[in-house]
């Protein structure tokens, strides 16, 4: 009995240590971002600025991470509910949603690389270099998400969760709406700032 109230003690201190260090990490990336676009719209100001049109493939991508996000929305409601195994068939779900999302954004670089859109080089305008910065920047930080996903869904499949333990589940959710809505600010802010 003394070993699983210890056990008890070491959930309540992750939850309560987790989740505040996580909303630290996220303030530190979007003071990044901040610091990004607000760097955009300074250079964007001084002219020599090539207006860019953002391919088609990053509509459809915005379609998919915000599917995604509601994939990760219903895993953490089913494991609240004790279903483990639909909490882990969505957590797949959004593995795959996030893959699309990245596929697209790779496929619609190619697109803006086949239109003279470049980061770097003699025909590069800084309008591109910025483009291409803070969009790789984001797919880097979806990549860690995917590191989270998988080890999140691993644990989900091995039984680690429960209605009243899924710390883990609540932290990958936290970090991935997260990385939606900063998907969202990019691509309106992209769109907008020409």
């Amino acid at each position: 009995m003394e070993a699983v109230q210890n056990i008890s003690e070491k959930d309540q201190i992750k939850n309560k240590v987790a989740i505040p260090l996580l909303i630290i990490a996220i303030g530190s990336m979007v003071m990044l971002f901040a610091g990004l676009t607000s760097a955009y719209v300074v250079r964007h100001g001084e002219g020599n600025w090539q207006a860019l049109t953002l391919p088609f493939q990053f509509y459809l991508s915005t379609f998919f991470i915000l599917l995604s996000s509601l994939t990760m929305n219903i895993s953490l409601t089913k494991i609240k509910k004790n279903d483990q195994k639909g909490s882990t068939t969505f957590l797949l779900y959004t593995f795959v949603l996030g893959l699309l999302f990245l596929g697209l954004q790779f496929s619609g670089w190619s697109n803006m690389i086949g239109g003279g859109v470049y980061f770097t080089g003699k025909n590069a305008n800084a309008s591109g270099s910025f483009f291409y910065m803070l969009t790789a920047l984001h797919a880097a930080h979806i990549i860690g998400g995917f590191v989270a996903l998988a080890i999140t869904t691993y644990n989900s499949k091995k039984g680690n969760y429960s209605s009243d333990r899924y710390l883990g589940i609540r932290l990958c959710s936290i970090y991935w709406h997260f990385l939606d809505i900063l998907w969202i600010y990019l691509f309106i802010f992209l769109m907008n700032v020409q």
